[in-house]
């Protein structure tokens, strides 16, 4: 037992050495081993399509190509030359031309509506004095639609209460003429000749509208330039004139921008015929029914009418558009025939 005792008691040390040495072995082996490949989902996606060629890019069709907006040639506002040779003047208008021109909803609809609305207010600013560029303006004002912003201005040209009172339109509980876009128009005339005097500039005219008069003084003699394309402005100011003329470039060759129109496609102006009124309409609604129209349309050719009724002092008067034709203008399908989509319009807003 004695002899048993001595060589078991080696045996059993010796056979604990191995299996220790054993486990610490495997354990480095383990560590050392690659460990399985894990992907996310993106990572896989491009992984096997780059090198696996699994077929992803091979059954991929785009339906369309998007290429970069290319500015070429000059570009003026209002005839006064845009610097494109400087760097940042040309990366802010790259970037509004980019959005107006992939904003595909908001850009065609403003172009419809130009067409009901353009005329009128480009000859409304030619009598005035003031360039053609400036109906661009009311499109980046408004899209040519009555919105009030959440500072409370209204109608095609974003007038402030304060500011429309300041240049002759009416706004009480009855009438805001901030929404007949003529009357509206020839205040924004009154505002812009206003700025061109005190800046020499309609460039900085057009910068004024957005950020007011005072301020952009204030900012020009601050940093000691004279012209809006050298000027730190709050971000929207920045933006402000390149929106303008995103819009005019856009406008004026919708075709190279990827928009194509028929001349079915454009919104057309009302047909009215106007009375003056000289005394005090209790019921809107019973005027029109009088008039041989409706209560929507009377609203719809007459926006600045905010109330069901109209008083009228003694003396004054007000001139209404009572509607003619707006059923027979409808569209109906029988209107598009086939083919209509290669008689592209060529006439575009470049008057």
């Amino acid at each position: 037992m004695k002899t048993v005792r001595q060589w078991t008691l080696p045996v059993f040390v010796t056979l604990l050495t191995l299996l220790i040495f054993k486990t610490a072995l495997l354990s480095l082996t383990d560590n050392n081993r690659p460990l399985p490949e894990v992907k996310t989902a993106g990572m896989s996606l491009f992984a096997d399509a780059e090198d696996e060629r699994d077929g992803l890019t091979e059954n991929l069709i785009a339906s369309q190509r998007i290429h970069p907006v290319r500015i070429s040639g000059d570009v003026h506002f209002a005839d006064e030359k845009v610097p494109l040779h400087d760097q940042e003047v040309r990366e802010r208008f790259d970037r509004e031309l980019l959005v107006n021109t992939f904003w595909h909803s908001n850009t065609m609809l403003n172009y419809k509506l130009a067409s009901k609305y353009f005329d009128d207010i480009s000859q409304i600013l030619e009598v005035n004095g003031v360039p053609s560029d400036f109906k661009y303006l009311a499109v980046a004002e408004s899209g040519l639609r009555n919105v009030v912003s959440p500072a409370g201005a209204a109608g095609f040209w974003q007038f402030l209460k304060s500011t429309g009172l300041e240049y002759g339109l009416e706004i009480n509980n009855e009438v805001d003429e901030r929404y007949n876009y003529e009357k509206a128009t020839e205040a924004a005339c009154a505002y812009l000749k206003d700025a061109k005097a005190l800046f020499g500039s309609w460039t900085l005219a057009a910068a004024s509208y957005n950020v007011g008069m005072s301020k952009l003084q204030k900012r020009l003699e601050e940093q000691q330039v004279t012209n809006y394309y050298d000027l730190y402005l709050n971000s929207e100011t920045s933006r402000y004139v390149f929106r303008i003329l995103s819009y005019k470039m856009v406008f004026e060759n919708p075709e190279k921008f990827g928009f194509e129109f028929v001349k079915k496609d454009l919104y057309q102006p009302y047909q009215f015929r106007s009375v003056v009124v000289e005394n005090s309409i209790p019921d809107l609604a019973q005027f029109a029914i009088d008039n041989g129209t409706n209560y929507k349309m009377l609203k719809v050719v007459n926006p600045w009418l905010i109330s069901s009724s109209l008083t009228i002092s003694q003396g004054n008067s007000y001139t209404i558009k009572i509607p003619t034709s707006y059923v027979d203008e409808a569209y109906y399908p029988s209107d598009y025939e086939e083919g209509d989509e290669e008689e592209l319009l060529d006439e575009n807003y470049d008057k």
